[in-house]
């Protein structure tokens, strides 16, 4: 039972993990129909931050600025041209995330690397580990952050503008594509924080992303395309079911039972858990 219980907070730190990653995806796949493969390195990009900073409490406000200034050149450079392409941006994305992979060889060394948590998050309270509260609490701020930045600010406004309506805004006078700027700089930063946070979980290595990425987009089509709420419920069940998965069988075992339980949650809500409601002439 004790070992059972270890598991709870496993579960709900990968669910954190997954939050911070799937609140960028959220907008740039759930609203604008971009499939960033690229999203994944990212996350790497905020994890070697971290190891090259060597220190937890400026990794982070660097390893956003970091993975945000890559979101935004991909975005500008590249991923503008291909709005309304999933497809073509999928590819796209994709060939990017190789290259980084490389470039991250390249500069860094196949090998994994380790970072050392500060002595301040070693021990826990009960069976909470204090570096597993400190990555949920890293999950709650981003979701506090990305909320308030929706609803209290003139840019967030316009921002649901565009991914409710892009053309509707645009013939409002919004500059859409000064909004794509900004979500893609947010969405990526966001991804380097969760890099950072993984730190404290394992090893950073080239291929860091790639674990995490699919998990991420189950997270979004379970929680509903452009769904906050929806998309910190699904988190927090895949990262749980992910834990517990694991500690019955073996980690492959334990993304195939992830995977499965997706497929049929979408059978019977394929729209996923919320749906973007809009009014619509009829």
């Amino acid at each position: 039972m004790s070992a059972f219980a270890n598991q709870l907070p496993i579960g709900l730190s990968i669910g954190a993990v997954l939050l911070l990653i799937a609140l960028g995806l959220t907008f740039t796949f759930g609203q604008m129909g971009v499939i960033n493969m690229a999203h994944g390195e990212f996350i790497m990009a905020g994890a070697y931050t971290a190891f090259l900073l060597g220190d937890l409490v400026p990794a982070l406000p660097a390893a956003f600025l970091v993975a945000g200034t890559m979101g935004l050149i991909l975005e500008r450079a590249a991923i503008r041209h291909f709005y309304g392409r999933p497809l073509d941006t999928l590819l796209l994305t994709w060939g990017v995330s190789l290259v980084l992979q490389q470039l991250a060889r390249d500069l860094f060394g196949a090998p994994n690397v380790q970072v050392p948590a500060p002595a301040w998050l070693s021990g826990g309270v009960g069976i909470l580990p204090y570096n597993r509260l400190f990555i949920m609490g890293l999950a709650v701020a981003g979701v506090v952050a990305v909320w308030a930045y929706l609803t209290r600010t003139r840019l967030g406004r316009r921002t649901q503008a565009v991914v409710q309506n892009r053309r509707l805004a645009a013939t409002s006078g919004i500059d859409t594509g000064r909004v794509d700027m900004l979500t893609f700089f947010v969405g990526s930063g966001l991804a380097g924080v969760a890099g950072v946070a993984l730190t404290l979980i394992g090893p950073v290595g080239p291929a860091l992303g790639t674990y995490y990425i699919v998990d991420a987009f189950l997270v979004v089509v379970a929680g509903g395309l452009g769904q906050l709420r929806g998309a910190v419920l699904a988190a927090a069940g895949l990262g749980l079911l992910n834990s517990y998965a694991e500690f019955w069988s073996d980690a492959s075992l334990a993304k195939v039972i992830v995977l499965a339980a997706v497929i049929a949650f979408l059978q019977v809500r394929p729209q996923g858990m919320f749906v973007l409601r809009s009014r619509a002439l009829t």
